[in-house]
């Protein structure tokens, strides 16, 4: 058996000595292969990261942009508040446009992580703008209308001339419903301004517009992305603060001066406000 395990020890020797030379050659196949995967993987990390980089930026251009809408409640003339938010909404839409461009030739989904927020927070911000102009929900199509972007490309040559390139970014169904879910909260927000500033007939009409999104929403159940089962008991508390605010108004309203219907509702909502996170 000493004999057998003698001769066989060379052997495995050699094999591992071979099997060693072969992983620390560069010019191993083997070797090559794998770095072509190092150079794929490094790349798809690198835009992701770009990705995200641009989505936060998008989310926080949205934000400042909501927060700016909500101006429109305590102004005479609202009409320069909306130029300036469709002004920063053009801005966010060149963000969206260089998400466009790392997107070329790539599969959206692989990426869709890295710039959903981005995009679920532009189509709060341009469905909040959009509702305060017509009174009515934007539709997917309206919002993928907007973004087309026009890119030049230059020519390989001096002589060549540059040409244009048109490219377009499909908002998701899933992305636009989880926008128009996080838009019931702002819409909630501006019934309780509205009615500080003395504005009776604009939670009503935030009541009515409410519950139809709610019903839209009912009808889709369980069977769209997980994500938008979360956000409905948000739209029903959302919708429901609404509702409590016309009942308070169509009820009390005569009794409490309009000066402290904002102070009402505010510490109504806030004993409203602990059950949020319960589901």
């Amino acid at each position: 058996m000493s004999k057998r395990e003698g001769e066989g020890c060379p052997r495995k020797n050699a094999d591992a000595l071979q099997d060693r030379d072969g992983s620390g050659n560069p010019s191993s196949p083997v070797i090559a292969v794998f770095k072509v995967f190092q150079q794929e993987l490094d790349t798809k990390h690198d835009k992701y990261e770009r990705l995200v980089k641009i989505s936060r930026d998008v989310t926080i251009e949205s934000k400042r942009t909501i927060f700016l809408l909500h101006r429109v409640t305590s102004v005479p003339d609202a009409e320069d508040i909306l130029n300036e938010a469709e002004t920063k909404l053009d801005a966010v839409r060149q963000k969206i446009g260089q998400i466009a461009e790392e997107l070329r030739g790539e599969d959206i989904f692989q990426f869709h992580r890295a710039f959903t927020p981005g995009i679920q927070e532009y189509v709060e911000a341009v469905s909040f703008l959009h509702y305060i102009r017509h009174r009515s929900l934007i539709s997917l199509e309206e919002i993928n209308a907007r973004l087309v972007f026009m890119r030049t490309e230059k020519g390989l040559a001096e002589a060549q001339p540059a040409g244009s390139q048109v490219l377009t970014f499909q908002v998701t169904p899933s992305d636009y419903l989880l926008g128009v879910a996080d838009l019931t909260g702002e819409l909630m927000r501006m019934c309780i301004s509205s009615v500080g500033n003395g504005d009776i007939d604009t939670p009503f009409q935030l009541s009515q517009f409410l519950r139809q999104i709610h019903d839209g929403f009912s009808y889709i159940g369980n069977t769209g992305p997980y994500e938008v089962s979360k956000k409905l008991h948000t739209l029903r508390q959302s919708l429901g603060k609404v509702e409590d605010a016309c009942y308070t108004l169509r009820v009390r309203g005569s009794e409490i001066p309009k000066h402290m219907l904002a102070d009402v509702f505010s510490s109504r909502t806030a004993l409203m406000d602990p059950e949020e996170g319960v589901v």
